[in-house]
C-alpha cells in the first residue's frame, strides 16, 4: 500500500467560523420563534442545534513533523502532513496502531509533571494519541548477549535512529511500527556480531571475499554499525522505515569470561613488552661490540664475550635493577 497524501483540507479555521455562524443563526431563529409563538419554523433551529456540531468533528490540527493517516469506513483516503489547521470529512478515524507503544526511544510519550497530594513530586505519561510523528527519533535497544565468531558471549548495545518516511505502509503493512522495528533491530545485531571476533584473530573472513582479515567489533566499530545499519533497513523497507544510522553505544565481554580475557590482553601485552625490550636489548649488546672491537679498548676471546653478552642480557633484560660486583684483580 502506498501512501496518499491529501491536499487543499486546510480549511479548517472557515468551516468553524462558518458552523458557528450557524449556531449564531440557530439562536436568532430560535428567539424569533419563541417570540412569534410556537410555529413549524422551530424545526429549523432544532436542527441546527441536533446536527451543527458533526462537522466540528472533522477539524483536526497538526504541528510540524506530524502526520494522521486516514480512513473512512475502513477504507485508506489518505495521509494529512504539514502543520496547520484541517476539515475533513467528520465520519473519518484517524489509525496509528503503535500510539500506545512505549519502547526506550524518543517521542513515544510525553511526561506531564504533578505534585500529590502529599507533596511529592510524580510523573504522568499521556500518550501522543492517533498523530504519527515525522521527526527524527532514537531507539536505545537493551543489550544483547550474542556469541561472536569465535563463541566468545560479548554484551552489546546499538542507537538506532531512524524516522517514518511512508506512513499508508507504517500504519497497513505491520501489526506496529515501532515493535517491529525493534525487533528488527535486535534480529540485525545478532545477524552481524556473529561475523566478528571481539578483538582481532587470525584466519578469520568478516567481509566473506574468503581471505583473512584484520575486522573486529572493538576495532572495526564504523564498518560494524554501518553493516548493522544496512541490515535493519532490508528488514524495515516493507514497514515505511528510513534507517538513518545505528551507532554501537555498549562493547564488553560478557561477565562471566571477562576476567579471563583480561588476563589473557594482559598476559599478551606482556609478551609484546617483553619482545620489544629484548630487541633493543640484543641492539645494544651488539653496539657496544662493535664499539669495543673498533676502538681496541679490550681483545675479548669468544668466551669472554659470551659471558659479557649474557650479562648485558640480564641487566637490560630484568625486572629488576642490577647490582654491580666490582672485580679488583685482574681481567682474566
Amino acid at each position: 500500500m502506498n501512501e496518499i497524501v491529501l491536499h487543499g483540507k486546510k480549511n479548517g479555521m472557515a468551516v468553524l467560523i462558518a458552523d458557528i455562524a450557524l449556531y449564531i443563526i440557530g439562536f436568532i431563529l430560535l428567539f424569533i420563534c419563541i417570540s412569534r409563538g410556537p410555529g413549524i419554523m422551530i424545526i429549523v433551529p432544532m436542527l441546527i442545534f441536533a446536527f451543527g456540531w458533526i462537522p466540528l468533528m472533522g477539524l483536526k490540527v497538526l504541528k510540524p513533523q506530524e502526520a494522521l493517516v486516514l480512513t473512512l469506513f475502513g477504507k485508506y483516503i489518505g495521509t494529512l502532513k504539514g502543520e496547520g489547521f484541517y476539515a475533513v470529512n467528520p465520519f473519518c478515524a484517524s489509525v496509528n496502531p503503535a500510539a500506545a507503544t512505549k519502547l526506550s526511544q524518543s517521542g513515544d510519550v510525553r511526561s506531564v509533571l504533578t505534585r500529590t497530594a502529599a507533596g511529592a513530586d510524580s510523573v504522568q505519561e499521556q500518550p501522543q494519541g492517533k498523530k504519527i510523528s515525522l521527526k527524527v527519533m532514537t531507539l536505545n535497544n537493551s543489550r544483547q548477549k550474542i556469541n561472536d565468531v569465535l563463541g566468545n558471549p560479548v554484551e552489546i548495545g546499538i542507537a538506532v535512529t531512524w524516522r517514518v518516511v511512508d506512513t499508508a505502509k507504517a500504519v497497513f503493512n505491520v501489526d506496529n511500527y515501532k515493535e517491529y522495528l525493534s525487533l528488527m533491530c535486535d534480529t540485525a545485531l545478532r545477524d552481524i556480531v556473529r561475523i566478528y571476533p571481539y578483538d582481532v584473530a587470525p584466519n578469520i573472513d568478516t567481509t566473506g571475499d574468503g581471505a583473512a582479515d584484520d575486522g573486529s567489533l572493538r576495532g572495526s566499530s564504523t564498518v560494524v554499525a554501518e553493516r548493522i545499519r544496512e541490515e535493519i533497513q532490508k528488514h524495515v523497507d516493507d514497514a515505511g522505515i528510513e534507517v538513518i544510522a545505528a551507532r554501537i553505544t555498549y562493547l564488553a565481554y560478557a561477565p562471566e569470561i571477562a576476567a579471563v580475557m583480561l588476563q589473557r590482553q594482559q598476559a599478551s601485552a606482556i609478551i609484546d613488552a617483553r619482545k620489544m625490550i629484548v630487541d633493543g636489548a640484543v641492539g645494544m649488546v651488539e653496539m657496544a661490540l662493535d664499539r669495543l672491537q673498533e676502538k681496541g679498548t679490550v681483545e675479548l676471546d669468544d668466551e669472554r664475550k659470551a659471558a659479557m653478552v649474557s650479562n648485558l642480557l640480564v641487566v637490560l633484560c630484568g625486572n629488576h635493577d642490577a647490582q654491580p660486583v666490582v672485580n679488583s684483580g685482574s681481567l682474566y
